[in-house]
């Protein structure tokens, strides 16, 4: 038994030390193109940032003056409006004339054919005056008045360059257990995505920051794949259209959208199930390797903790180990005790990159936190029973 665990935590180990040195790291030593100096050009290309709400008047009124002021040449604010009743649809009617930059169209109803916000979205691509769009929430907040021409300098640099953009959001740092493993999720599935983009394997990408052209929405059908799925209307549809060559990532702290992160237990909860209930329309390659990451990590120290409980009674009995035994023991701790130190090195690096979302001291304790963390929503995904009690986002 004890030389079959040793074997497969050999093996988990391995695994995350592929993803550690050859995917992580794209991200890790990845160099961002510098930003040109001075405001963009005049000729630049018009751009649409669309911001979707529901009820969120408060975050509207902070907002929108903050997207106003963004340095760049042509572009406008077009805020979807969809069923507030908070006084929301009051603001945007009297209160943003010294908004020049901002617009609204109101939702009246809501469709049974399409989620609420995959709706809203949608009308906001069809309204949209220019043909590149970048999307965020209204709960979020740009890291300065460049996010804009940071965001999309990959896509009007060139006609022939990139379709999309996958930007970083990091969650606003507070005291407390939640707050810290919300910080060290988000940055884990961004080492994935952004890591993953940059080895020519892009799956996903965050709506709080993220550009695209139109064209691409609509050459593929928009959401039409994935219309009645609550959430996805921005994973699963950069899981459905990216690739290698139309997708670029953007690493500038200049262009990252502070979000507000979730304050109960129970909202979080409810959150997470609704990405992992998106996560299961993956392509299957996608899922696989997924699959494969999430489960070597987990693997990698509940296997550990196996072998090393296993070890102590063994010795405990007095029942020496064998010499294959001996050797396969080595070669698993030693690769643990490598990986774990990899893993502090290069998603500490990648911390830094990213606005410092976790510091670097905590990720050695942040790293078997993840592992408790994905096994028990791993758990929670076998066992939880879909629902169709559908909200907004």
């Amino acid at each position: 038994m004890i030389t079959a665990l040793l074997i497969l935590w050999l093996l988990a180990v391995s695994i995350q030390l592929i993803f550690i040195l050859f995917i992580f790291s794209r991200t890790a030593f990845h160099r961002q193109p510098p930003r040109p100096e001075g405001p963009p050009a005049e000729s630049a290309p018009g751009i649409t940032l669309i911001v979707c709400a529901r009820n969120e008047y408060e975050n509207l009124v902070e907002l929108l003056p903050l997207l106003n002021a963004q340095q760049y040449p042509t572009f406008e604010v077009l805020v979807m409006d969809d069923r507030s009743t908070d006084g929301t649809q009051s603001f945007l009617e009297n209160d943003i004339a010294d908004l020049s930059r901002v617009r609204f169209i109101r939702i009246d109803k809501e469709h049974e054919h399409v989620t609420p916000k995959k709706y809203a979205l949608t009308i906001a691509l069809k309204k949209a005056h220019y043909p590149t769009v970048l999307l965020t929430d209204a709960d979020c907040r740009p890291a300065s008045t460049d996010w804009l021409a940071g965001m999309v300098s990959p896509l009007i640099d060139s006609d022939s360059g990139p379709d999309i953009v996958l930007g970083f959001s990091p969650y606003e740092h507070r005291p407390g257990l939640l707050n810290l493993l919300i910080r060290a999720e988000t940055l884990f599935t961004a080492v994935q995505y952004l890591s993953l983009a940059l080895a020519g394997r892009p799956y996903m990408g965050v709506g709080r920051n993220l550009a695209y052209r139109t064209k691409l929405f609509f050459s593929n059908r928009g959401f039409y794949s994935h219309i009645n799925v609550l959430g996805g209307d921005d994973d699963l549809f950069i899981n459905e259209v990216a690739n290698g060559h139309n997708t670029a990532i953007c690493l500038d702290p200049a262009t990252f959208m502070w979000s507000k992160p979730k304050e109960t237990w129970a909202d979080w909860r409810l959150q997470k199930r609704r990405h992992l209930n998106v996560g299961k329309y993956y392509k299957p390659g996608h899922k696989l390797r997924l699959g494969l990451l999430t489960g070597s990590h987990v693997l990698t120290w509940v296997l550990g903790l196996a072998v090393g409980i296993l070890g102590l009674c063994r010795l405990f009995l007095h029942d020496s180990f064998t010499t294959t035994e001996w050797l396969l023991l080595l070669a698993a701790t030693g690769g643990f005790v490598f990986r774990w130190v990899a893993f502090w090195g290069v998603v500490g690096r990648i911390s830094y990159r990213l606005a410092h979302t976790v510091h670097w001291a905590s990720i050695p304790f942040v790293d078997p936190l993840l592992a408790i963390y994905y096994g028990i929503m791993g758990l929670r995904t076998l066992f939880y029973r879909r629902t169709n009690r559908y909200q907004w986002r």
